[in-house]
């Protein structure tokens, strides 16, 4: 019992984790790792240093170290680094015997690696056994033939050892092989070193034919050419361009072929070659060919050929576009623009009917805005450049033809024809022309290009017959009418100009009414009917309020010279304001007043120019409700308003609002005034005191109700005060509107509030001007009950 009490207490109790929960400071393995690094808790002593003294401890050391390196080997064969260090430690120990044994050893399980080769072989080269090594590089080459750092080795050894000719052997077997381009490069440059210029070209020769690229035949061509051999290095460029042909012809030989030729001075033959290869390139990869052959022309060549050169490019350039996208007519003008610059006229033609035959797949006008240029370019081309008036002919009415006239047409097409057609001396032609084009498809400008047309021939009566078609056509269009109007009254006939006009207002819809009515008062204004003006401005006022025609009439009436016509300017001024009274457009109104009131300054007296100033409106600051467009509220927003005194006046409330001001303006001038007349008595001056209290939180309050709401001019000072009984009973009224007045939102630009009192209605501006009238009012009142007492 003792013993298993004892054993139960040497069972060590585990810690029980009572906080779960992640530490705050995470500490991660690569800290761990980290932290051992550094405190060198690995760290291994060094073994101690083993001191051999005589040939028996030596012959032990050795006996241990190649049982070590034995049963490494034995555990894994495959390993060649264990072969490795096992044959560069008995090299170290100058047993090369033991270590050509090693690697024959390794060879034996590996032949296939490059590493081993290459080791073997240095240790032989190293221990000056030349002909082992010659052995080794041949047991090489002849296993992995296409390792060719075997191939560089082996042959430098040779070099290095004096022995050409059996470096050239080597080279020769490798060759044999058709290795890449940098062992040919090695082998010629071998030959070079010993001046064998013409084994060299021999070597060159195979070289092309196992590696046939541009680059190599290049090559070959700057040998011949840097060892002086010029004839050579032409020939191999020609044969180079033989050899390729036309199918695989590349840029960069016949740019190395030419700067060879302009070296040697043969510029006609660089130039050949220029052309000779931009006529078989395509032209997308023949870029850096056009580059050279223009800074060849700008350095050798005259002006005539670097244009031919610019040309040519961008010829080569335009016609790669239009093959890409041929109705992309931007890339077709460019083209044509530029053939006809240079070019004959059979080339020119060619690339117009090229580009015209490219006619747009949709039957949209959008998509024929461009294209029809192209026609039209073609005629002028052939009318002003060729000189061929019947060529000119076919191409406008081929054109004509090609127009779907019934969905779509061109007024410009047509009156480029009638106006060739003139230029013949072909009128019937012109007029024919322009007939069909009505007949077909009647549109205002080609009945205007028509009249014009005819004006310019002087044919009037045409003119109006044309006119007439035209406003039968199109009665709306105010333009027709006034052009027609103008030309009766060129032609000295104002009685027809007249009944055009009639007519013409008498349309029922027109598309610039305006502009009619001003030609027709000007019109009358030109043949000084001033009476007939009068009537005009008449009518039009009953047809529109606007205040531009009143405006307009009030400066007519003062510009005709008479004795009262600063009197009717004036009254008509007058009239134009009461007529606006009800307009809803508050600017139109505003702007006739400034105007009637820069009149009454230039014109006027100053009681007219205070009669109008007291017409003048308020500014008025206020605020309305926005509503989205899904009906949800908005906010508010401030806008400005102008309230008229006339306006102003029909509103009781208003009116009453601006006279208790100036009564309680009145009071404290009156309380002013006794307060410096009783200083003596204590009482009076606290009454006193208390009415300017009063009187100076009144004026603090007053301004801002003023500048929120800006009612109208108060009453003249000359007034008397109103009496306390009509201020008790404006209390009255007061108290009664506050007591009806509801606590529902105002209306953001001011809604009516009933006055039980005097049963008129009176405006409020917005939620915060109602209260600032509230204020204003309950404060006037009780100081109108302390004055009272």
């Amino acid at each position: 019992m003792a013993s298993t009490a004892a054993g139960k207490q040497r069972i060590p109790k585990v810690a029980k984790v009572k906080n779960k929960a992640p530490a705050e400071v995470q500490i991660t393995a690569e800290q761990l790792l980290r932290e051992a690094k550094e405190r060198e808790l690995e760290l291994l002593p060094p073994p101690p240093k083993q001191k051999i003294t005589d040939e028996e401890e030596l012959n032990d050391y050795k006996l241990k170290k190649r049982k070590g390196f034995e049963d490494n080997i034995r555990k894994n064969r495959t390993v060649i680094s264990n072969w490795i260090k096992y044959a560069q430690w008995e090299e170290s120990l100058k047993e090369i015997h033991r270590a050509r044994s090693i690697y024959e050893r390794a060879l034996d399980v590996d032949h296939r690696n490059i590493t081993l080769w290459l080791k073997y072989a240095e240790m032989e080269m190293k221990s000056r056994q030349v002909n082992h090594a010659r052995n080794i590089w041949d047991r090489a080459i002849t296993i992995l033939p296409r390792v060719n750092q075997f191939w560089y080795k082996y042959t430098y050894m040779e070099e290095m050892l004096g022995n050409v000719a059996g470096c050239r052997q080597a080279f020769e077997r490798w060759m044999e092989w058709e290795p890449d381009e940098q062992a040919w490069h090695s082998y010629i440059n071998f030959e070079l070193r010993y001046k064998e210029v013409d084994k060299g070209r021999t070597i060159y020769e195979r070289f092309v034919i196992v590696h046939p690229e541009v680059k190599n035949w290049i090559k070959y061509a700057r040998f011949e050419e840097k060892h002086g051999y010029i004839a050579h290095s032409r020939k191999v460029y020609e044969r180079s361009v033989e050899f390729f042909g036309e199918d695989y012809v590349d840029e960069n030989l016949f740019v190395a072929f030419a700067k060879f030729e302009e070296t040697q001075k043969e510029f006609e033959r660089v130039r050949v070659i220029y052309k000779y290869a931009l006529d078989r390139i395509p032209k997308h990869q023949a870029q850096e060919l056009f580059k050279f052959y223009t800074m060849f022309e700008k350095k050798f060549g005259d002006r005539r050929g670097i244009e031919d050169v610019i040309v040519s490019k961008r010829r080569f350039q335009y016609e790669e576009e239009v093959k890409a996208n041929p109705h992309n007519y931007d890339a077709w003008f460019d083209y044509l623009r530029l053939v006809e610059n240079d070019a004959d006229p059979d080339t020119v033609r060619e690339v117009y009917e090229r580009a015209i035959a490219n006619i747009p797949p949709i039957q949209e006008k959008r998509h024929w805005k461009r294209y029809i240029y192209l026609w039209i370019n073609y005629a002028l081309y052939e009318e002003l450049e060729v000189k061929d008036p019947e060529r000119t002919r076919q191409v406008y009415q081929a054109s004509l033809d090609l127009i779907p006239h019934k969905k779509f047409t061109f007024a410009k097409i047509w009156l480029l024809y009638a106006q060739f057609e003139i230029r013949q001396k072909n009128l019937q032609g012109a007029r024919r022309v322009m007939g069909t084009a009505i007949g077909k498809c009647p549109k205002n400008k080609l009945l205007k290009g028509y009249i014009e047309l005819e004006l310019q021939l002087r044919e009037f009566d045409r003119c109006r017959k044309l006119y007439e078609k035209y406003l039968e056509f199109s009665p709306e269009n105010c333009t027709t009418w006034i052009k027609f109007s103008e030309l009766e009254t060129i032609l000295g006939d104002g009685e027809r100009a007249r009944a055009i006009f009639e007519l013409a207002i008498g349309q029922p819809r027109l598309d610039m009414p305006e502009v009619l009515w001003k030609s027709y008062i000007d019109f009358e204004i030109e043949q000084e009917e001033f009476e007939n003006t009068r009537n005009l401005y008449k009518r039009l006022l009953q047809r529109t309020q606007h205040v531009k025609v009143w405006i307009s009439y009030a400066k007519y009436e003062l510009s005709i010279d008479g004795p009262d016509r600063l009197q009717k300017c004036r009254q008509i001024f007058e009239e134009a304001n009461k007529g606006m009274r009800s307009c809803e457009e508050k600017e139109e109104r505003l702007m006739l007043l400034e105007s009637w009131r820069e009149f009454e300054r230039e014109f006027g007296s100053e009681s007219s120019m205070d009669r109008v100033r007291k017409l003048m409106p308020d500014k008025v600051k206020k605020r309305r409700k926005l509503t989205a467009e899904d009906g949800s509220d908005a906010g508010w927003e401030e806008y400005y308003d102008y309230i008229f005194p006339e306006d102003a006046a029909n509103q009781p409330n208003l009116k009453l609002l601006a006279m208790a001001k100036m009564w309680k303006r009145q009071q404290m001038v009156d309380d002013d005034d006794e307060e410096d007349n009783e200083n003596g008595e204590d009482n009076e001056n606290g009454e006193d005191d208390d009415d300017n209290d009063e009187g100076e939180k009144s004026p603090e309050k007053s301004p801002e109700a003023a500048e929120e709401t800006t009612t109208t001019s108060p009453p003249s000072s000359d007034e008397p005060a109103a009496p306390p009984e009509n201020d008790s009973e404006r209390n009255a009224e007061n108290e009664t509107e506050k007591e009806k007045k509801t606590n529902d939102d105002r209306d953001d630009e001011g809604s009516s509030s009933s006055s039980s009192g005097s049963g008129s209605s009176s405006e409020s501006d917005s939620d915060d001007d109602d209260g600032g009238k509230k204020e204003e009012k309950e404060k006037k009142s009780g100081d109108e009950d302390k004055d009272k007492e």
